[in-house]
Order: structure tokens, then C-alpha cells, then sequence
């Protein structure tokens, strides 16, 4: 692709964000979400409508390979990208999770507080009193996502799981809601333009995906964990097994080249 290819492919890029986040600012108006709590109740398909038009932008096409349950639960994924949250916020009837600082950020911060946002507030990283938010916020409920490997990947295949916030599946009673997702560009490889992994910036993730402009996010929901008498040691395991075989399972009928 030359330069006024991929100078275009930005333009259109930076333009359907710009009209995708004044769509958004106009929708949680509409719903009364910029108070001081916002009505979780009413957001799940506001969010998955701007959650498809975010990854629409970047030339990301969203497709459920089966579809996706709109269930109440602990929802994990594997860990491609940033485009992981527009994706699995596109499909799933989620809430994010993040760090409290974020929610003063004058644009991103104040869509995220209206979307619903779970800001956790770490006291010296203490995993336990992450969970414990988690499961309180359940509880109310609302459904919750994280990535266990707690890093980005090439997408090839699933890191180790670390398992300590499934305590808040376990506090709770509530299912462990897995799904994986593969991002195959237009020849039916895996993307590596898609994957913000290494020693990439921001910055260049952001014009790989938007250079690229063809890239499709397969979603393939898994069987949902009964966490009922089980450990958290076991429940690891199981989310780690489960999410192994499933991710073998999504490339072998995505990834054709």
C-alpha cells in the first residue's frame, strides 16, 4: 500500500472514531448516564452498539461464530489487543473493569464512567480486594469481563491463566462465562497487524490496525463453569484447559491460510 493509500485508511480511521464517540456522548445523554450512577440496567446494548461501530472504524469486522449468550456472569477472554474490549463489548452484555485514575481522563474517562465502568481501586495490588469489588458489583447485577493472562498475546495461543479474581465467581455463585477470539486478516491468516504484543507502541498498533482496514474478529463462545465446590486452584485449571482447546478449536475453522 502506497502513502495516500494508508493516509486514507487513517483519515477514514480518525473520522468513524471521532463520529463514534459523538454518537456515544449523545447516547448516554439520551439515557440519563452521565449522573452520578449510571443506569447499568439500560446500557448492556448502548454499549455493544458503540462497542461495533469503535471496532467498525478501524475496518474490524465482528463475527460470532456461535452465538453469544446474554447471560449474568464472570466473563473471561484471551488477550489480543486493545481491540479486545470494542470486540468482546460488541457481543457480550459486559462491564469493563479499570483503573480509577482512567475515569478522570476528560474524553475516554468520562464515556467510561457513563458506560457503566467497574474503576477498581488497588490498595498496595491487592488482588483480594479487587475480587471483592468484582463480586460486589455482580451482585448488583451487572456482568464483569477480565483477561486472566493479564497480557497481551500474538494470538496464537493462550498464556497462563492466573486465576486469584475468580474468587468473585466463587463469593458469588455465578458462572464463569469464557469466550475466545482470533483475528484473521483478508488472506485467512492470523493477524499479526491485529496483535499489540512485544515492543509495540500504541502508536504503531494503531496504524497497523487502521493500514490494515480488513481485518475480522472471529468470537467463539465456550461452555459456561459452574464454580460450585470447586477450588480456585481447580477452577484455574478448568478455565485454562477450556480456553486452550476452545482457542484450537476457533483456528481450525477461521484460520484457512
Amino acid at each position: 500500500m502506497g502513502f495516500i493509500g494508508r493516509q486514507l485508511k487513517r483519515t477514514q480511521a480518525i473520522t468513524g472514531l471521532t463520529t463514534t464517540l459523538i454518537r456515544g456522548f449523545g447516547a448516554a445523554y439520551r439515557v440519563g448516564a452521565f449522573g452520578d450512577e449510571p443506569p447499568r440496567d439500560k446500557l448492556p446494548p448502548h454499549i455493544q452498539a458503540f462497542c461495533r461501530q469503535m471496532a467498525g472504524s478501524f475496518g474490524v469486522q465482528v463475527v460470532q461464530v456461535a452465538p453469544i449468550p446474554q447471560r449474568h456472569g464472570l466473563w473471561v477472554s484471551n488477550h489480543v489487543s486493545w481491540l479486545d474490549i470494542p470486540v468482546v463489548g460488541s457481543v457480550a452484555p459486559v462491564f469493563f473493569l479499570s483503573k480509577a485514575e482512567i475515569g478522570e481522563w476528560p474524553i475516554f474517562g468520562r464515556l467510561a464512567k457513563a458506560g457503566g465502568t467497574l474503576f477498581i481501586k488497588r490498595g498496595s495490588g491487592d488482588t483480594g480486594s479487587v475480587s471483592e469489588q468484582i463480586a460486589k458489583f455482580l451482585q448488583g447485577g451487572s456482568s464483569v469481563v477480565f483477561f486472566p493472562e493479564a497480557t497481551t498475546t500474538d494470538g496464537k495461543q493462550i498464556k497462563k491463566i492466573y486465576g486469584k479474581l475468580l474468587q468473585a465467581s466463587m463469593d458469588t455463585g455465578l458462572p464463569i462465562c469464557p469466550m475466545v477470539i482470533a483475528y484473521v486478516d483478508k488472506d485467512g491468516k492470523l493477524s499479526d497487524d491485529a496483535a499489540y504484543y512485544g515492543n509495540r507502541t500504541m502508536a504503531d498498533s494503531l496504524k497497523r490496525v487502521a493500514d490494515n482496514g480488513q481485518i475480522t474478529a472471529y468470537v467463539l463462545p465456550l461452555d459456561a463453569i459452574n464454580p460450585a465446590n470447586k477450588t480456585q486452584k481447580e477452577l484455574t485449571a478448568i478455565l485454562q484447559s477450556a480456553m486452550e482447546e476452545g482457542l484450537a478449536r476457533l483456528h481450525a475453522q477461521v484460520v484457512t491460510a
